[in-house]
């Protein structure tokens, strides 16, 4: 099981992950496609990674956009596994 962050140690961590904030205690962030195509294109990859990890994001799709909330719910809290989780969905999204 992961070990939840401190808000210190999250702070840290989001400085250098790119275009991510807190949102609701979770880490959170919009990806912008050209069209709906691509956007599910982006979840279809992101969804393999995330099973990979076994750690599984909560995200809505409408359209081009893409919001994702990341958060280990049996930490109660965020982890080094959201960090790595997002950083994973940042290099696909820069791939697409």
């Amino acid at each position: 099981m992961s070990t939840k962050l401190n808000d210190e140690e999250v702070l840290q961590r989001l400085r250098s992950l790119d275009d991510w904030l807190l949102k609701d205690e979770k880490l959170y962030r919009e990806y912008i496609f050209p069209n709906f195509v691509e956007a599910i294109g982006f979840v279809t990859r992101a969804a393999i990674e995330a099973e990979k990890l076994n750690h599984h994001p909560e995200w809505c799709n409408v359209y081009n956009r893409v919001a994702v909330h990341l958060v280990t719910h049996s930490a109660h809290g965020i982890t080094a596994l959201d960090f790595e989780l997002a950083q994973k969905l940042n290099q696909l999204a820069k791939n697409t």
